[in-house]
């Protein structure tokens, strides 16, 4: 990067990533695994997987936020010649990089439903809904500080994620108007010409 810039990822999108492809990797095993009855037969199945997709959901949206709540706190300023990475690019990279892992778990959760119906596949869709609460969490933040969080590129791990995890030391902050997304990661909305 010219200058000492160097390239910033939102910290929202990179947590949003992972929420659409668990979700629907989730709904779709739970609809065929509700098809074997199972050990456990369908009703304990599917009761077990609402139970775990709360649970799930729960447990991916609160944690870390000390540390997310940490981060932001000490937000500096993005300099002059950083470079904002695209939504596009953001969601793509984490994406790559865990697509082993979201096919594994997909594989996972269809196997499961031949011992309890659907519950593998409802963890799966929880885990994507507690990423995007997650994420809301952080665009509610974004919105009353007045500032998108970003982080550098170059401190998320090998795969494109954990945008709070030990490699990162501190994060950025520029106006609400920057980058091509909203508070929280969502693609912003432009508005529509007249």
């Amino acid at each position: 990067m010219a200058r000492g810039g160097q390239g910033l990822a939102r910290v929202a999108v990179v947590v949003r990533a992972g929420a659409a492809p668990l979700w629907w990797f989730g709904v779709c095993a739970a609809g065929v695994g509700v098809l074997p009855s199972g050990l456990t037969g369908r009703r304990t199945g599917v009761l077990a997987g609402a139970a775990l997709f709360v649970v799930g959901a729960a447990v991916v949206a609160l944690v870390r936020r000390g540390r997310y709540g940490a981060l932001a706190r000490g937000a500096v300023r993005a300099g002059k010649y950083d470079v904002l990475q695209d939504r596009a690019v953001t969601v793509r990279n984490w994406r790559r990089g865990h697509r082993w892992w979201l096919l594994s778990a997909f594989v996972v959760a269809l196997g499961s439903a031949f011992a309890v119906p659907a519950a593998g596949g409802m963890l799966l869709a929880g885990l994507g809904t507690g990423l995007r609460l997650k994420a809301a969490w952080i665009g509610r933040r974004e919105r009353a500080g007045d500032t998108l969080l970003w982080v550098r590129v170059d401190w998320l791990d090998r795969r494109g994620g954990s945008p709070a995890g030990k490699a990162v030391k501190g994060l950025r902050g520029t106006g609400i108007a920057a980058g091509d997304a909203a508070p929280g990661g969502a693609r912003r909305r432009t508005a529509a010409l007249v």
